[in-house]
């Protein structure tokens, strides 16, 4: 038995103690007198101790026990079977932890551990044997899928999509659906699993292989990572996508960013490389992080909330250490920008006060980009020193500014663009005291700017897109979505003026009374923009209840008809299907939740508008072909033409004998769809190839007509033999229709 006092003792309690959160006191009390304890260490037959905590305090084990998954395991095991003395202490105990499962632990050794050292790592790798490298890695592969079952602690077969442990990286997200798609149980399972391994195949390579892109790449990245998901949330081929899955999904795509810009930045001096090359990559960096947070409260917050076949319930996810990154990175380009800017307005003899090394020396020996809660207070006292340092500084730089503006004051315009452009500079404290005069008048600008705003709007608002007195008109937009546009595109001129004021003029007195005005004005704009689209709405579930309007198309409606009196061939897929697919997708995309009632009929609409487009064409052939034939032709490509309008006829067999094709069975309309277009290809190819023979055999009357009878007979009589044998040819290919 270990005596009171004894160093090995003292060891297994401090290292309990600090694990467990015990005072190491109450740690030492639970460890004396346990015969596991003085076993582990005076014996060395018994290689392994583990402890975990119990109502007493501590407990002792000589084995690790399969209830034990359930509980933090600290455990203690020898590197050789020795006893254990004050000497041998720190070199033949190895130490661990078991969080959760065994497979997990092993699985987290593996991974963050020993694969590294021994893959990675060139000192070992190089000796190490590579069938156990491979070895390693095929071992890392199954525990993670593992880790992917429905229970972490079995080999079952079943995968759990409740079970999102094992995911740590979006990469883990796409290798789950994968793994189901292969090994799944049940057909559907393995049809819907490989369904979204499709829809995540557009983005999965880029993050398999994230180091390898800029930042700047990763800005696209996540605008296509953001469709992904949303697709991917919005399918409705099969059951949808569990929200607590992407939930996790949303979070460790969020992390793996983080990383990767921390990864990026780490690689640049962020205080002594050039400036232009620090500023493009922290932007990039703040765009990203801003770019996945909103398109998390988009997407949680608005759109998926409003989407009724799928919708988000409880609250909108937000990423937040996300967030806090990119205000991190932010404040270190507030710092450059400033120690920029002041630079440039000094005189070249006062520049030297602003030397990088004096001025960044507060941020020496931290690191920016690895925010925290522990790094923040470090953080913030660094800049409040490096702002202590440019203080006189600023205050120089502050009258060139005054005297700058003050020569400008009179255009509006560039009075704008220049409190933009320096606004780094000047909404610092000691700058923005000294500006206060010039401040006042940017507010009254700002206010201007403002009411013309709104006059402007309330000159065109109830005008059509186009008129003089209408909203400004875009490209290829329906009246609808031209005016949200129009409003939407008011709306970030009235929100960029707000910004700037919220930024420079907040202490101001006029200040509260501008934000009151357009925030009115800003939500004047919103209901307008709502009521342009309900009226919408309201207008399309009207159409959808009238039969004639061009809006109802059903699974089990015909495809075409044949107009008897005027013998034209019509497809029952409207334009007005068209600009309704092209309404919803543009309304859906600015962030409005369609109605059920029309977001089906748009489904239903999109689901045969690849087919409709085909037969559109072959309507308008069939419609046009007549005028493309020459008058004395027709009777020869009577056969053909026949079997095309047959064709037409008779679709498929109905009731009495009428052509009945409809949308319902997409595989017979397929096979009817090459069928007309092969009829119609063969028409027109034989069309072509008479309209041919037509032009070469007037081009022959014509070169005959110029020949001279009395002096180039045999020429004549050889160009008269070229045109009977060209007309027997003609005939030997049309056969009986020629004679007919």
């Amino acid at each position: 038995m270990a005596a009171p006092g004894d160093p090995r003792q003292r060891f297994l309690a401090a290292t309990a103690a600090n694990y467990f959160g015990l005072k190491p006191a109450a740690a030492a009390a639970a460890l004396r007198g346990r015969p596991e304890v003085a076993g582990f260490l005076d014996d060395g037959s018994q290689e392994l101790l583990a402890l975990r905590r119990s109502d007493g305090g501590l407990s002792a084990a000589t084995k690790i026990e399969a209830t034990d998954s359930k509980n933090n395991v600290l455990v203690f095991f020898k590197l050789r079977p020795d006893v254990i003395t004050e000497d041998n202490l720190h070199s033949n105990i190895l130490v661990s932890s078991m969080l959760d499962s065994p497979i997990n632990t092993l699985y987290q050794a593996v991974r963050q551990v020993f694969a590294p050292v021994l893959l990675k790592d060139e000192t070992w790798s190089k000796t190490f044997d590579p069938k156990l490298q491979k070895l390693l890695s095929e071992l890392e592969t199954g525990l993670s899928t593992v880790l992917r079952r429905s229970d972490p602690n079995c080999m079952g077969e079943e995968f759990s999509e409740d079970d999102v442990q094992a995911i740590l990286t979006p990469t883990d997200e796409f290798q789950f659906w994968i793994e189901c798609a292969r090994h799944g149980t049940k057909l559907y399972s393995k049809e819907r699993a490989s369904h979204f391994k499709d829809l995540f195949d557009d983005i999965a390579k880029d993050y398999c292989n994230l180091d390898s892109l800029s930042l700047f790449e990763v800005v696209d990245l996540v605008e296509t990572t953001r469709d992904t998901v949303d697709s991917v949330w919005r399918q409705t081929e099969h059951d949808p996508y569990p929200q607590p899955r992407m939930h996790n999904l949303l979070d460790v795509i969020g992390s793996c960013l983080g990383r990767f810009v921390q990864r990026k930045l780490a690689a640049l001096n962020l205080w002594e490389d050039a400036f232009h090359l620090v500023k493009e990559n922290l932007k990039a960096g703040i765009l990203i992080c801003e770019q996945w947070a909103s398109a998390c409260e988009y997407l949680t917050g608005q759109l998926w909330q409003r989407y009724t076949l799928h919708q988000w319930k409880n609250e909108k996810y937000f990423p937040e250490s996300l967030v806090k990154l990119g205000k991190r990175l932010d404040e270190v380009l507030t710092v450059r920008t400033l120690h920029e800017k002041l630079t440039f307005f000094l005189p070249s003899g006062e520049q030297n006060a602003l030397h990088v090394a004096q001025v960044f020396e507060p941020f020496a020996g931290l690191n920016p980009v690895h925010y925290n809660p522990y790094t923040e207070p470090l953080w913030k006292a660094a800049v409040s020193q490096f702002e202590r340092i440019i203080a006189p500084a600023e205050k120089k730089v502050a009258s060139k500014l005054k005297k700058f503006i003050s020569d400008i004051q009179d255009s509006p315009q560039q009075l704008l663009q220049t409190f933009q452009k320096h606004k780094e500079l000047i909404k610092h404290p000691n700058i923005s005291k000294e500006l206060l005069l010039e401040r006042e008048t940017l507010l009254a600008r700002l206010q201007d700017y403002v009411k013309d705003y709104q006059t402007d709007f309330e000159t065109r608002c109830h005008g059509a897109p186009g008129d003089v007195s209408g909203p400004l008109s875009g490209k290829n937009l329906s009246e609808v979505v031209n005016n949200i546009v129009w409003v939407r595109q008011l709306e970030l001129k009235v929100d960029n003026a707000i910004k700037l004021a919220e930024a420079l003029l907040s202490d101001l007195s006029g200040f509260q009374s501008f934000h009151q005005s357009a925030d009115s004005f800003l939500e004047q704009l919103k209901v307008y923009e709502q009521e342009q689209f309900d009226d919408w709405s309201r207008d399309i579930q009207s159409e959808l209840s009238n039969p004639k309007s061009g809006l109802c198309i059903q699974a089990n409606s015909p495809v075409m008809e044949l107009d008897h009196v005027f013998g034209t061939l019509n497809i029952l897929y409207s334009d007005r299907l068209v600009t309704l697919l092209r309404e919803v997708r543009q309304l859906s995309a600015l962030g409005f939740a369609i109605p059920a009632k029309i977001q089906q009929a748009a489904n239903t609409a999109q689901k045969f508008y690849k087919q409709a487009v085909i037969l559109k064409q072959v309507a308008h052939f069939y419609n046009s072909v007549h005028q493309q034939m020459i008058e004395s032709q027709k009777p020869m490509m009577l056969q053909s033409a026949l079997a095309f309008e047959q064709l037409i006829k008779h679709s498929k067999s109905g009731p009495g004998g009428e052509a009945q094709m409809t949308w319902d069975n997409p595989r017979e309309l397929e096979a009817y769809i090459q069928k007309l277009q092969a009829a119609a290809e063969r028409l027109s190819t034989e069309n072509r190839k008479l309209r041919k023979w037509h032009t070469n055999f007037i081009e022959k009357v014509v070169s005959l007509m110029n020949i001279d009878l009395l002096r180039q007979q045999q020429r004549w009589k050889d160009g008269l033999q070229e045109l009977r044998t060209g007309f027997a040819s003609l005939e030997s290919q049309a056969g009986d229709h020629l004679q007919t």
